[in-house]
């Protein structure tokens, strides 16, 4: 039936307790890792990518 789902009727056991696609708890404890991973991963792209190209504002000030 639709409706809210409860961890109780499922039993599960180890790391399967955690991640799985049955309960909403398991469900958002697979999706936040991968959020996080993503957010760093731009980040560190955005990082990189600063200290690879000096910035308009140094060039001026040189002058």
């Amino acid at each position: 039936m639709a409706g809210a789902e409860s961890d109780g009727q499922f039993q599960f056991t180890g790391i399967k307790k955690y991640f799985n696609s049955y309960t909403l708890t398991g469900r958002m404890n697979v999706m936040c890792p991968g959020h996080i991973r993503r957010h760093c991963f731009v980040g560190l792209i955005l990082q990189v990518k600063a200290q690879k190209n000096p910035s308009c504002e140094s060039n001026i000030n040189g002058f």
